[in-house]
């Protein structure tokens, strides 16, 4: 029997995608909360840390020259240019948590899960989808925190990225944040059931 069907199993990537207002970070934050194995990945970012963030907790914090090296050196999973700042994923961070048998959750948009599609090569892809754009137009204007301009180019957007959701492996609908939020925890526990991360565990056990 081969040592590594003895090994503990590599931690799962778990990639969420959506429109914004469509509820995907609530749903991030509270999957967190349900399984103890399930770790959210801290992005590096060149911007300034506001008050209350902490370093290596909400960010990452380096200065656009480290970034710059680090990007040179093929150090992030994917990164972004946003507003002027630069936000990436470190590949270190991604491969620390899993080999320690850790699943770790991204909440990146579309561009960044292209960009690991392509460069990291693993992981499971999910979409959180509005029941529809009039829904999600409400949803952005009842937050009250966007201009009128803003919620109209959220849904410009929106409009462009909801066909990218054929590239994804699973589609969540968020009509009813309860159900959604099920489904994401079914979702994450059909994956460790998977027979390639069971088999490790069970391989002594039943000398398969």
């Amino acid at each position: 029997m081969s040592s590594d069907r003895n090994a503990s199993p590599r931690g799962t990537l778990f990639i969420v995608s959506a429109p914004s207002g469509t509820g995907k970070t609530t749903l991030c934050k509270r999957i967190i909360d349900i399984f103890p194995n399930l770790r959210q990945s801290v992005s590096f970012t060149t911007r300034p840390m506001r008050p209350g963030e902490r370093h290596g907790v909400d960010y990452f914090f380096v200065s656009p020259e480290t970034f710059a090296e680090m990007v040179a050196a093929g150090a992030f999973a994917e990164w972004a240019e946003v507003h002027g700042n630069r936000y990436g994923t470190a590949i270190k961070t991604l491969e620390d948590w899993r080999n320690a048998g850790l699943d770790v959750l991204l909440d990146i948009d579309i561009q960044g899960a292209a960009q690991l599609r392509e460069s990291y090569g693993e992981g499971v892809f999910i979409f959180i989808l509005p029941p529809d754009l009039a829904e999600l137009r409400r949803r952005l204007e009842g937050r009250g925190t966007d201009a009128p301009e803003v919620i109209e180019r959220r849904i410009a957007n929106a409009r462009r990225e909801i066909p990218e959701c054929v590239r994804y492996d699973y589609l969540i609908v968020n009509d009813d944040f309860d159900q959604a939020l099920h489904r994401l925890s079914a979702i994450l526990t059909a994956e460790a059931c998977r027979t390639a991360r069971v088999l490790p565990a069970l391989a002594q056990t039943f000398e398969l």
